[in-house]
């Protein structure tokens, strides 16, 4: 195909085919909107379903039935239809449902501003269910990513047995970039590992391994599935140890890999005493920023831009931080995950800035604060 003239949620659909995802449903809503009609294009001539749902609800839950039948599926939403999907995300934690939930989010709070972006839910992506059990958030910083991410977001799916989180923007989703797609990064594939022989358990693993062998609801072999706690077999459970032994497991699935998946670009520049922390469509930003100020005022600060956000990449935030004077976070909102990295640096000044306005954050005002500080 070559040089391509499109959009992030484009690009997010393109992604999905080529990560083999062939069932999707979702609700109209603007700025996702968009990515529904390219999945009504695109999907079913690839042998696939595309649902509009009723409402966020129902679309989540359609997701969900099709992934418990083995399909890989996806759903889009905004804000606000996020917030609806908030009960089946924890059904799909407690259920070990594989999904992607593409979010592209504007200004909030609640309606908001449908035609603004702001990066407005990168905390309600991470705690906005109950049981405060982890997920997995990616962010693209533009429409290439948008594509590579979408492709790790279902093999994290699928490997982990998970919700995966695509934390686009509106200035992501419903802006066009020219794009290489023959250069586009391409992850191999990966599928959810099957149940070959022996008895079956659905939630069963095996030793020195966290996440279960999966075989889909209506087939031979009977398959349990609640979204009460459980032990192994499905059954509900009231049992302490098996019930703690059952979240740790959860929680530890996650967290202990994120080595695996700690997605970022990291552009160092020699005698850096400040870095730029920024994810998301304010990388751009954050980017010519740092070039300007070092090809015009001599003044040499390093970058980092985040494109996974949960679990938080620790290890790549301290190496990063590793010798700066200051740290400065930039964010489209009034400051959400500036807090974990003063969590994980305490040790090192970090400041702040951000904005909510509707209005994207310029490379002048990033100069600006640099400068100030």
């Amino acid at each position: 195909m070559g040089l391509l003239f499109i959009d992030g949620n484009q690009a997010v659909a393109m992604g999905a085919l080529y990560g083999g995802c062939r069932f999707f449903a979702s609700y109209p809503i603007t700025p996702a909107s968009t990515l529904l009609s390219v999945m009504l294009d695109t999907l079913p001539a690839a042998g696939g379903i595309v649902v509009q749902g009723e409402d966020e609800i129902a679309s989540i839950g359609y997701c969900l039935g099709a992934s418990m039948a083995g399909m890989k599926v996806m759903t889009a939403t905004s804000g606000p239809g996020l917030s609806l999907y908030s009960e089946n995300i924890s059904f799909a934690i407690a259920g070990e449902i594989p999904i992607v939930i593409v979010n592209i989010m504007r200004q909030g709070p609640s309606t908001g501003s449908a035609t603004r972006g702001a990066d407005s839910d990168v905390q309600f992506m991470r705690w906005g269910c109950s049981g405060g059990l982890p997920v997995i958030v990616l962010a693209p910083a533009d429409v290439s990513d948008c594509f590579t991410l979408t492709v790790h977001a279902f093999n994290l799916a699928e490997q982990f047995r998970c919700p995966v989180f695509i934390a686009s923007n509106k200035e992501i989703g419903m802006t066009s970039q020219t794009v290489d797609i023959e250069r586009v990064e391409k992850p191999p594939i990966i599928d959810r590992t099957l149940h070959e022989s022996g008895p079956f358990l659905p939630f069963q693993v095996n030793s020195g391994k966290d996440v279960p062998a999966f075989l889909p609801i209506g087939g031979p072999i009977l398959v349990r599935q609640t979204s009460s706690t459980h032990g192994p077999d499905g059954y509900i459970t009231t049992d302490p140890l098996e019930i703690q032994t059952g979240v740790e497991r959860l929680q530890r699935k996650i967290e202990a890999n994120i080595g695996s998946f700690s997605y970022f670009d990291l552009e160092e520049r020699k005698g850096a005493r400040t870095l730029i922390v920024a994810y998301g469509i304010t990388a751009g930003a954050a980017r010519a920023a740092a070039s300007e100020l070092f090809e015009k005022q001599d003044i040499p600060v390093s970058l980092l831009v985040l494109k996974t956000l949960w679990p938080v990449p620790e290890e790549v935030l301290l190496g990063a931080a590793d010798g700066m004077e200051r740290i400065l976070v930039v964010e489209m909102n009034l400051g959400q995950y500036v807090q974990e990295i003063r969590r994980v640096l305490c040790n090192q000044r970090v400041d702040f800035y951000g904005k909510m306005s509707g209005q994207l954050i310029s490379p002048t005002e990033i100069i600006e604060e640099v400068s100030g500080g």
